[in-house]
């Protein structure tokens, strides 16, 4: 009996490190740093890989971990985030801290392992997602604006982590990730508008932070960003014409869903617009990293 409760309270334990450490969200960042490394690379250092692969998890993984510090009390009024750790009183405030900057400085170590430069992103990255993006939701919608800088910069990471210096090719991947954000992030606060109320989050960029068409409009003007950026890897040529007509197909499909969202304005388009918005980017970063090879 006591067997299998230990069990049960490790697995919770467990859970828990997940929730709190993000950590489907984390590796999603990880992909991204890893695969723009790949796109760069003329030849393939395992152990830089694997130094970027973890120093950059255990950064996203206590940016992570601070936001829900800071956010645990309004944590509590929201459905979707109600069964957080911090939020429930199943891990203290210590406890998460504590974990966050051991991870932070691990991280960052394994980072400048790599050169001072990944280091000093990764150290951004976390510090605007978890001080300064974090408490902006509550005070303005332009908090997504800031928000989106940290969740671009894991592919300009990537480069970075290889070359040493900020190049060309680095700021138009890190251009893609960064408009890309809007009309994903856009259309999951149009499904969650309800919940993000209730805890005073001002998210959507519509004048009166209603569900209305400025979201798709917003939406739509930043998605057609993404049309230039995805033809600049084959003009600087860094990826073949096949992937240049793909990566526009693409963008085009996605654009076309961010102007369904302006038009209709209801949840389905929202929807169909947020599950695309979850392919976009793993799908155009292959697709370059595919025409490379």
């Amino acid at each position: 009996m006591e067997k299998v409760q230990s069990r049960s309270i490790l697995s919770q334990k467990v859970k828990d490190y997940q929730l709190l450490f993000k950590f489907r969200l984390s590796l999603l960042v990880v992909f991204s740093s890893v695969m723009t490394y790949l796109l760069v690379a003329e030849s393939l250092l395992w152990e830089h890989l694997v130094l970027l692969s973890v120093g950059g998890f255990l950064v996203t993984g206590a940016a992570n971990a601070l936001n829900q510090v800071l956010e645990k009390d309004f944590d509590k009024m929201m459905q979707r985030t109600a069964d957080r750790p911090l939020a429930t009183g199943r891990m203290t405030v210590y406890e998460a801290v504590f974990l966050a900057g051991v991870m932070s400085v691990i991280g960052t170590s394994l980072l400048a392992l790599l050169n001072p430069l990944t280091a000093l992103f990764g150290a951004i990255s976390l510090l605007l997602y978890a001080f300064v993006y974090t408490p902006l939701k509550r005070v303005s919608p332009i908090a997504v604006i800031v928000g989106a800088i940290p969740g671009a910069l894991p592919t300009l990471i990537g480069c970075v982590a290889y070359e040493g210096t900020l190049t060309a090719l680095a700021i138009v991947l890190f251009g893609i990730q960064f408009f890309w954000q809007f009309p994903h992030f856009w259309a999951i606060a149009w499904l969650g508008h309800e919940d993000y109320t209730k805890a005073g989050y001002y998210l959507l960029p519509s004048s009166n932070g209603e569900r209305n068409n400025q979201v798709g409009m917003q939406s739509f003007i930043y998605g057609i960003m993404l049309l230039p950026l995805g033809l600049l890897p084959y003009w600087m040529g860094i990826s073949g014409l096949v992937s240049a007509i793909l990566v526009s197909i693409v963008g085009i499909y996605y654009v076309a869903l961010c102007w369904r969202l302006y038009k209709e304005c209801t949840d389905a388009a929202a929807k169909q617009l947020m599950f695309a918005s979850f392919f976009y980017l793993p799908v155009v970063l292959i697709l370059f990293l595919i025409d490379k090879i």
